[in-house]
């Protein structure tokens, strides 16, 4: 994008965000564009701040560019000749109506299956540049953020933004798999390798062969699939259990989770090496409450795509359910937005869905005291349980129907010793 004028910081974020590379020139005296014949180019001619006089010395400088895609921004009466007139403020809806125009790109926000991404917040903006880097670029890729900020829709994204587009995506919750399968549903089986072992079976990263396999919760796979996942990566290949025989694949590897899986090299429950292996590229998925006006938007969106599908009464929100919206701390991220949004829908007989309709005036005032009673018999139960179970984590975790990562998770939360425990 060549800027003709002053973009503000804001402004600067929203085109990294989309992709583009940017070079600003201010001054039409002296300045020259050079073009090369590799780059998708298009200028943008900022008029806010522009006289008659600067926007006719800055159209003498695009003349011998007649085959640039031209863009303008402010001050109607001198935007003649533009291929698209911007209006203020400069999002990423219409920088990708831009691409669409340039080029025929596809769109990130507001796809299918993307609906986490929607937003124009410093944080938001901030994970489409990096999306915009790492798709094309063939190397893992860490996930990193709390529970139901859209980790997976995130790795969804990549893969669409990358090559592998048309090729399978296969998405995994190691936390789900059971213990005494995880390698056969991963790299498969040959028929008799062990008991149940009927007939061949290819697994998940076989499957994915060509396209981006997505790991998520990879702190709680266990150490010897570890092992098994780290050969992947490092040589392309991998075994069936039962088998000897090396089968070459090319998978991309995205990773996620919520746990510090630096803490978990540090305690042995997650492989060094494989975590480097991971975390080649690192992506951060921020919380709903670090995104400011997102959390409204991401309401009206929610709520105009229910209204597509299903027939309700509500069509907005009123001023205490837009209060109550940005000062909710949303625990439970996008994923608890988009349900209290539907929920609230369903049950409103109002155009104007409220705070009551969103159930968050009682999440609200109810306060610090339910959360200090939440924080106490979390403890209590993960303490009793360990105390029952001989301090055992793998049957503390069966007992409690969680991972083992999950276990030691809670243990460092609520600052609960094991090795002093067990003395």
């Amino acid at each position: 994008m060549i800027w003709l004028g002053h973009p503000s910081s804001q402004e600067r974020d929203v085109l990294a965000a989309a992709g583009w590379d940017l070079r600003v020139i201010d001054d039409p005296h002296g300045a020259r564009i050079g073009l090369r014949g590799s780059d998708r180019v298009a200028a943008l001619l900022d008029l806010r701040h522009a006289d008659a006089a600067w926007a006719e010395a800055m159209r003498a400088l695009l003349a011998p560019h007649s085959d640039l895609p031209l863009v303008t921004l402010g001050h109607e009466e001198l935007q003649a000749g533009s291929l698209l007139q911007l209006s203020e403020p400069l999002d990423l809806v219409q920088i990708q109506k831009l691409a669409q125009i340039v080029d025929g790109e596809r769109p990130l926000c507001g796809s299918k299956g993307t609906d986490c991404l929607v937003g124009s917040s410093t944080a938001m903006l901030a994970v489409h540049a990096s999306l915009q880097k790492f798709a094309p670029v063939d190397l893992s890729v860490l996930v990193t953020g709390e529970t139901g900020t859209g980790k997976e829709l995130a790795a969804r994204a990549l893969h669409e933004m990358s090559a592998r587009r048309g090729r399978s995506f296969i998405a995994i919750n190691c936390g789900a798999l059971p213990a005494n399968l995880v390698q056969s549903e991963l790299f498969g089986h040959e028929k008799g390798s062990f008991t149940g072992a009927a007939s061949r079976r290819i697994g998940l990263f076989e499957a994915a062969d060509g396209g981006t396999i997505f790991l998520d919760e990879i702190g709680d796979l266990p150490l010897d699939a570890q092992t098994n996942l780290l050969r992947v990566l490092q040589e392309g290949t991998l075994e069936r259990v039962g088998s000897h025989h090396s089968i070459r694949i090319d998978v991309r590897v995205v990773a996620a989770t919520h746990i510090d899986l630096e803490d978990a090299v540090a305690h042995g429950r997650f492989r060094q090496d494989l975590f480097y292996r991971l975390d080649v590229l690192r992506l951060h998925m921020p919380p709903l409450r670090e995104r400011g006006n997102d959390v409204e938007l991401l309401a009206k969106h929610f709520l105009a795509e229910f209204r597509e599908q299903h027939r309700v009464r509500a069509r907005g929100f009123d001023a205490s359910a837009r209060r109550q919206l940005h000062s909710h701390r949303w625990p439970g991220n996008v994923r608890e937005l988009l349900n209290r949004v539907r929920r609230a829908a369903v049950v409103s007989e109002n155009e104007l869905l409220d705070a009551s309709a969103l159930q968050l005036q009682d999440a609200t005032s109810a306060g610090d005291g339910l959360d200090e009673v939440r924080v106490h018999a979390e403890r209590e139960a993960i303490l009793t349980t360990l105390r029952d179970s001989g301090f055992n984590i793998s049957e503390c975790a069966r007992r409690l129907r969680v991972s083992r990562v999950t276990v030691y998770r809670l243990c460092k939360k609520h600052q609960l010793e094991l090795e002093a425990l067990r003395t």
